[in-house]
């Protein structure tokens, strides 16, 4: 797999890698196409990470580096919505207001609190914080229309703690599955993130049961990113997913220009 369609850079909140070293060390991987996916989480809960996004001057840089290295790699212009109910409209003129190859839909904040934080959980049951997050994911897209992928479905089990970063889909089936049965009815991606591996929760996100589960439902369409935010997160453990999505019964993954999808071979 050539392709990384889930990679941020200094224009996000929480990176402060430049958009050129992360360019040079895909170039060095081998990677044939990247998608930048900046961060652009409006309304994030005030005191925390800062994840508005200078939209403008991302556009030029990534314009300008894009044309200085088309000869090595294809870069694509992309960006990674947090999504919360009151900000459909503005999202939708957002995206319609640039001219994005791809667009991810992204669940960070819960009840107004991004479970990545420690205190997010003080005092709360974290199977039922799963549901909720679920619920809340499934409501999310059924509002939203501009965006091509649901990226790392199962977030939030990445600091839900012990006995919760190995959970079973079985435990969650009632609140997973419509949210699996909406995005293929909608005709929209599912990703398969590997910041899992980086997490260290030996399974991508989402985990493979939920992979396998969405394929078994007739889901066909998915993307593959890392999540990386540092160079050396690109494409990590791509290396590991040829023959855990093969075997699940996936034979292509997508990769997006101008909002359109292109169908690649796992095989290659």
């Amino acid at each position: 797999m050539k392709s990384d369609f889930h990679m941020h850079s200094s224009f996000s909140g929480d990176s402060d890698t430049p958009m050129l070293d992360m360019i040079e060390y895909a170039i060095a991987l081998g990677l044939e196409t990247i998608c930048f996916t900046e961060h652009y989480d409006e309304d994030y809960p005030e005191g925390e990470d800062d994840f508005s996004l200078d939209t403008s001057a991302y556009y030029t840089t990534l314009c300008i580096l894009k044309e200085q290295y088309a000869s090595k790699i294809n870069i694509r212009f992309g960006v990674e919505l947090g999504m919360q109910p009151h900000l459909v409209a503005l999202y939708t003129k957002y995206v319609q207001s640039w001219p994005f190859d791809f667009v991810i839909a992204s669940q960070h904040v819960l009840d107004h609190a991004d479970p990545y934080y420690p205190s997010f959980w003080n005092g709360k049951k974290p199977s039922d914080v799963i549901c909720s997050y679920f619920e809340e994911t499934l409501k999310n897209l059924q509002l939203m229309k501009e965006y091509d992928t649901l990226a790392h479905l199962d977030y939030i089990v990445r600091y839900a703690g012990s006995g919760h970063t190995s959970y079973h889909y079985d435990e969650y089936a009632d609140v997973i599955d419509p949210i699996l049965r909406y995005l293929i009815e909608q005709g929209k991606c599912l990703e398969v993130n590997t910041a899992g591996f980086k997490y260290e929760l030996d399974h991508p996100n989402p985990c493979e049961e939920v992979l396998k589960r969405y394929r078994d439902l007739g889901g066909e369409l998915i993307t593959i990113g890392s999540d990386g935010h540092k160079p050396k997160h690109l494409a990590y453990d791509f290396n590991r997913l040829q023959s855990l999505l093969t075997d699940i019964g996936f034979q292509y993954y997508c990769i997006f220009q101008n909002r359109k999808p292109e169908f690649l071979r796992l095989s290659m």
